[in-house]
């Protein structure tokens, strides 16, 4: 007989086999996560969570690497932000490829976080989804089982006795992760579905170096059904650009080394051909900016803060790498919320 608990419980049930596929995929997400995590450790922001999802790299990054990061950051933080404040949190928030990111539990507890998330403001939004490999999510699930700085805020927040959570898939009130294959749309639909996704509330994707690593049919397919599937809508996407150059072909050829391929470069020509793939997608509005240029917009502040704690050798190689990120957004809808008036 099930008894009544004082606070949700975690219950585990069986995984299912390991997925072996997209190996070189997933490898970037255990590269992108240390990255983050060694910017973290050296003072780039603040970031209690991470510490506990991925280990600190006993290799220094390079000064490029970190500020890189801290504009990536500090971009999509403020994207996100944004939407929150326009809705009121009166929405929801799908991260695809999530990986390690710890957003969720940065706009949980804004105090933690007072770099990029305000301190005074309650940021959460109605429910807050990530999507990622099954592998992946299982690694994630165990941090999360494992440590309660990660699990409780997760448990605070749900209303039930029991919190059910097995290899690849936890459903909470406010939270759940999910282990799915994005290339897979009825499979992902299916999935979101039965963890309580909304399609009438206003929506925000998120999707960092994601895209770029599907084929482009394969990506247009899920920007088409996130724009076909919510009324009221953003997409943020951050990942490679202006590919075709010397420096962009150096970039492949290192990942190729490595057994990734970017499957998806070829939309990654400029900022308009990322513009172009969104609005060709049923999105109304859409917007881009290079790293480089979004670092000019960088607080004064913060730049001063951020280059002293360490010293660029090579100003020039910051430049090139930078321009050959970007962040993109689309909107759809949310005309009386002013959703096309976000911009950086």
């Amino acid at each position: 007989m099930a008894t009544s608990l004082r606070r949700p419980s975690f219950s585990t049930c069986s995984s299912s086999p390991t997925d072996t596929d997209d190996e070189g995929v997933r490898g970037t997400c255990e590269d992108a996560s240390i990255c983050k995590r060694f910017a973290v450790s050296v003072g780039y922001w603040q970031d209690p969570y991470i510490q506990h999802l991925v280990r600190l790299s006993k290799e220094r990054k390079a000064p490029e690497i970190n500020r890189g990061y801290f504009a990536r950051v500090h971009g999509v933080s403020q994207l996100i932000k944004a939407f929150l404040r326009k809705t009121e949190c009166n929405c929801q928030i799908l991260n695809l490829g999530a990986g390690m990111d710890t957003t969720f539990w940065r706009l949980k507890v804004c105090t933690d976080f007072s770099w990029f998330f305000y301190q005074d403001e309650d940021l959460l939004p109605s429910k807050y989804f990530e999507i990622d490999f099954p592998m992946i999510v299982t690694r994630k699930l165990h941090s999360i089982k494992l440590k309660p700085l990660l699990s409780k805020p997760i448990l605070d927040l749900h209303s039930e006795d029991t919190l059910q959570m097995d290899g690849h898939i936890l459903d909470s009130t406010r939270y759940a992760i999910i282990g799915a294959d994005l290339r897979d749309i009825p499979e992902l639909e299916e999935k979101l579905k039965k963890c309580n996704m909304n399609t009438q509330l206003p929506t925000l994707l998120i999707a960092e170096c994601v895209l770029v690593y599907m084929a482009p049919e394969q990506s247009t397919n899920l920007l088409k059904w996130a724009a076909k599937s919510f009324e009221t809508a953003m997409f943020i996407n951050y990942e490679q650009v202006n590919m075709d150059d010397r420096f962009g072909q150096i970039m492949i050829e290192n990942l190729r080394r490595r057994q990734c391929d970017l499957a998806g470069v070829e939309t990654c020509k400029s900022l308009e051909s990322q513009k172009e793939r969104l609005l060709s997608s049923g999105w109304e509005s859409a917007s881009a900016i290079d790293m480089m240029e979004l670092y000019s917009k960088l607080p004064r502040a913060e730049v001063s803060r951020i280059e002293s704690l360490e010293f660029l050798d090579e100003m020039e190689l910051l430049e090139q790498l930078m321009q050959h990120y970007c962040l993109c957004w689309a909107t759809k809808g949310g005309s009386e919320l002013g959703l096309k008036e976000i911009t950086y």
